[in-house]
């Protein structure tokens, strides 16, 4: 009977495991997209001053249309 609590007890902790692991992915899936996003608002701001533009001058910040 021990045998059978021993074996519930690792299926707990398997399920545990793999639940923690989904969690990781899902942290490390966001992290990239924030990583992601940063790095194209980045390059906005960067094409915005190659422009002669600086980002706080930019229509679309002003609500202005072209």
């Amino acid at each position: 009977m021990g045998i059978w609590l021993e074996l519930g007890i690792f299926a707990l902790v398997f399920l545990l495991a793999l639940w923690q692991m989904r969690d990781v992915r899902q942290a490390q899936a966001q992290t990239r997209q924030q990583r992601a996003r940063e790095k194209a608002e980045q390059a906005a701001a960067a094409a915005l001053a190659a422009a002669g533009q600086a980002p706080s001058e930019a229509p679309e910040e002003k609500g202005a249309t072209l």
